[in-house]
């Protein structure tokens, strides 16, 4: 085995940055990889599928623990160490995870396969003709290599490494001259259970043929579309978006220091969003549903109910412990009750009734009973939506005049606690959610509940009327105030069927011109930050696609297909340019946040939820406008 290139060096480089596309991600469900295309090499290796592992006991409002990344490069198409192949592309092959990565030098393929239980990354190249593949393996690691040394069973050989300030261990097997895989290790001592299964997983195939293999896999996995697709480019969009969905899943095992199985994260890596939240999982098991996916719509569900510790802020949601984050998680599956970035704790009223919608629709879709009677960390799923979501929700709603309104929070926008409003957003999600949970009390033969829950409905239908429809005008919150008096979370709630008035509906979408920007779509709300040092008075100048995609349904609901068609037709032509990849946003106003030219992808890249679940979700609701034709 040839290690001399690569093994053991340690160096810190800069890499160029190009706003105008994105680097394509591979995953698998236990770690990611990111590629740098225009220097055919991998930029990033992280052992799990999420930025932070866990908690930092000594900072509670910290990120958390960082999750590991083994490298800062790996080249491909370079004949030495430090040798880079610019002018490199990569695309996704077959609108799957593989990453096809061509330059002058020749081609290679960089993928994270689904069928190893464990974070594994294979890397392999091919020499053209002006050309030649590199030997050994030219990395340069991310941190000093503490030790390493060579380990081999089953026919199966390779070095196994350990780092300074790094827990995993990561077994380099290669695959050929030019061809690696990359086995991480939570536990360096399991090297000889981890060659057996990459061994058996092989099965002897050669590089080209394992990437081969993976695609006609990941084909099988694939639902059939119950959509028309009006061009190719919306075709390939969606089944790149399928498989975003996938990569973002949490495949790892629950076990006793770990129970994020199923989460999804909202963002893939390098997005900053790198971390699974409530609510952009909402939307991403809302799209598996209702494409078909049901295992992983199961495994998402059980995860709401199965992630621990949670209920960390009861005191402040007027003391009902709850099963639900009302933020987001750890990778570890335990509650993040804070958005960091404000430095504060942060209550968010929605998340639950967002989850009680997923359980909802899943139940329409799948009729499983089973999964009401499964075992949760807090008791049977049902008992658990019932007492430790649903209770918590009603017990956390206020009378307003004769209906009611869910309490203050800082909902779907992350406000500062200290600025927590009444927002109509939460109330539509009670809405909603309550709703559906009273289908499933129905299906779990728990009448009681279900009577109560949908007199708690109407009470929240008649407080949203009341309180945010004021003088024939939609608002996004009780409080008045600039910043929400015209709110892109207003898309939603009306999409929902929550304003039923066509004056109002008018009139709210007629006032998102306060909302347009120079790229050509919409943000989220006015800003109303000052201070250009504060993160949100950048953050909220920029196009927010979410708003854009819920605005673009709302336009076809009121027969305004033209202007839905271009909306879409924009974000789906900008993203067959960028490897199929949806944003977070476009560049609205160039600055050194959220550098580029006019439009250029920016935020938190890839989306998932609100990206690539969100996409799906649109084209399903244009599929049943058009009456499936």
């Amino acid at each position: 085995m040839a290690y001399n290139r690569g093994i053991g060096a340690f160096a810190s480089i800069v890499l160029c940055q190009f706003a105008a596309a994105s680097n394509p991600v591979t995953g698998n469900g236990f770690g990611f990889a990111v590629v740098k295309a225009e220097r055919a090499e991998v930029s990033s290796f992280y052992p799990h599928p999420y930025s932070f592992v866990r908690p930092e006991a000594a900072n509670p409002l910290s990120e958390g623990v960082p999750t590991a990344n083994f490298i800062t490069r790996l080249t491909l198409g370079g004949a030495a160490r430090g040798a880079t192949a610019q002018g490199g592309t990569a695309e996704y092959e077959e609108d799957s995870q593989v990453v096809h990565i061509r330059s002058k030098a020749g081609e290679g393929f960089v993928f994270m396969p689904f069928g190893m239980a464990r974070p594994v990354l294979v890397a392999s190249w091919e020499a053209g003709a002006a050309g030649r593949g590199p030997a050994g393996l030219p990395v340069v690691w991310k941190q000093p290599v503490k030790s390493q040394r060579d380990v081999g069973v089953a026919g199966v050989g390779g070095r196994l490494l350990r780092f300074e300030g790094i827990e995993d261990a990561l077994v380099a097997v290669p695959l050929g001259r030019s061809a690696w895989a990359l086995v991480a290790l939570e536990n360096g001592d399991d090297w000889e259970q981890a060659l057996r299964e990459f061994a058996a997983w092989r099965g002897g195939l050669k590089p080209r043929a394992l990437v081969e293999r993976e695609i006609a896999q990941v084909e099988a996995w694939r639902a059939k579309p119950a959509v028309h697709f009006h061009s190719e480019d919306e075709r390939h969009l969606w089944r790149q978006s399928e498989m975003m969905l996938r990569m973002a899943q949490c495949r790892e095992p629950n076990g006793v220091r770990r129970h994020g199985n199923g989460l999804m994260v909202a963002a893939l890596p390098d997005g900053q969003w790198f971390t699974p939240w409530v609510r952009d999982m909402s939307y991403a098991t809302m799209a598996f549903i209702r494409m078909g996916h049901r295992e992983e719509a199961r495994a998402a569900l059980l995860a709401y109910f199965n992630a621990q510790p949670t209920g960390k802020l009861k005191e402040l949601v007027n003391g009902a412990d709850y099963q639900v984050s009302v933020v987001r998680y750890f990778g570890d599956g335990s509650e993040e009750p804070f958005f960091t970035m404000e430095g504060s704790t942060n209550v968010e009223y929605d998340s639950w009734g967002e989850a009680l919608w997923v359980l909802g629709e899943y139940e329409r879709q799948f009729g499983d009973a089973a999964l009401l009677a499964t075992p949760t960390y807090r008791g049977p799923l049902y008992e658990s939506a019932r007492d430790y979501v649903a209770r918590p929700l009603m017990k956390n709603l206020e009378p307003y005049k004769k209906g009611m309104i869910a309490a203050a929070d800082t909902s779907i926008w992350e406000e500062r606690q200290k600025d927590k409003k009444h927002f109509a957003f939460s109330t539509a999600m009670a809405i909603v959610g309550l709703r559906e949970f009273a289908e499933v009390a129905g299906r779990a033969g728990d009448g009681g509940t279900q009577k109560e829950t949908l007199q708690q409905e109407a009470l929240l239908q008649d407080g949203f009327d009341a309180a945010f429809i004021r003088n024939g005008t939609l608002h996004g919150t009780l409080e008045e105030g600039v910043k929400n008096d015209i709110d892109g979370a207003l898309m939603p709630a009306i999409n929902f069927g929550l304003v039923r008035d066509p004056k109002v509906v008018s009139s709210t979408v007629d006032r998102m011109e306060l909302l347009k920007v120079a790229s050509g779509g919409y943000r989220r709300v006015r800003g109303t930050y000052t201070d250009p040092a504060i993160y949100e008075f950048w953050y909220e100048k920029q196009e927010f696609l979410f708003v854009d995609l819920s605005l673009a349904e709302l336009y076809r609901r009121m027969g305004r297909t033209a202007e839905a068609d271009s909306m879409l037709r924009r974000i789906v032509e900008k993203a067959a340019a960028d490897h199929n990849i949806i944003p977070e946003m476009y560049v609205a106003e160039d600055c050194k946040l959220f550098h580029g030219a006019l439009g250029d992808p920016t935020g938190a890249i890839p989306m998932a939820g609100y990206g690539a679940g969100a996409y799906i979700l649109h084209v399903m609701e244009r599929e049943k406008m058009e009456g499936g034709r």
